[in-house]
């Protein structure tokens, strides 16, 4: 395969990891992992926005390229396939085109269904509620707030409005619920909801992600994703402050 072949497969491989949560030393490896199994010699950086990868081809002259990262998600589906993809090109270095065709098919894969991820929140919401002792009832509100929220979610962010006011409308939210449900059915406790229906919003994985970038010493890109994760939290929780605060206000 020719470097500059090479280099478009490694740069879409990145793009995909990095487009999909995946930590920055993984994709850097995996970068090395795909050129070294051609014999051909990089150097590649990754940051929070985008990736930079150098190659020497046979005349050892550099082709440098990069690739930016415009959307982030987490789908570690597709990271554990690449992870695959890359650790069999060591031991079966395969054409371009056929390499093309995987990350193509990988790129591809099916996402699942908008009722499954709905069920998938609802359930989260309601089994954290239950594991911080709250009783079948707040579960059960909780699970139908998470559902309301995540639905609101999937539609406003087609539209394109800052992160920040989506997440503090859907806290905002949480907590106006939340206060009304205790309101109406006094055996429900709003804190109970308030806690399993958060469960959906918190960013983890990236939180998670970002500390271990850090630790890695990747620290430009650890601290961007620790950032935009607190950046949501704190959006979330200024949500549920306003609307408490609100209710207190209106005596709810």
């Amino acid at each position: 395969m020719e470097a500059k072949q090479v280099l478009e497969i490694t740069l879409s491989a990145g793009h995909m990891l990095l487009s999909n949560g995946a930590e920055a030393y993984r994709v850097e490896e995996t970068i090395e992992r795909i050129c070294s199994s051609y014999n051909l010699q990089c150097e590649c950086m990754v940051t929070a926005k985008g990736v930079f990868i150098s190659l020497l081809d046979g005349d050892n002259e550099k082709i440098t390229s990069l690739k930016k990262i415009r959307t982030r998600r987490v789908d570690l589906y597709r990271i554990e396939l690449i992870n695959s993809f890359s650790r069999n090109l060591q031991h079966n270095p395969i054409s371009y085109e056929e390499a093309k065709q995987i990350l193509k098919d990988i790129e591809g894969a099916p996402y699942f269904s908008f009722p499954v991820r709905i069920f998938a929140a609802s359930m989260t919401s309601f089994v954290y509620s239950l594991f911080f002792n709250g009783t079948i009832y707040d579960s059960i509100v909780s699970a139908i707030v998470s559902v309301g929220i995540y639905f609101m979610l999937e539609k406003i962010s087609h539209v394109g409005f800052f992160q920040f006011f989506e997440f503090f409308l859907s806290g905002f939210i949480i907590g106006g619920v939340s206060l009304a449900a205790q309101k109406l059915l006094p055996f429900v406790s709003k804190g109970n909801v308030i806690t399993g229906a958060i469960m959906i919003l918190l960013p983890g994985v990236p939180l998670t992600n970002g500390i271990k970038d850090i630790i890695y010493g990747d620290f430009d890109s650890g601290m961007t994703k620790f950032g935009e994760s607190m950046l949501v939290i704190t959006a979330v929780g200024a949500g549920i402050g306003a609307a408490l605060a609100i209710g207190v206000g209106v005596k709810l």
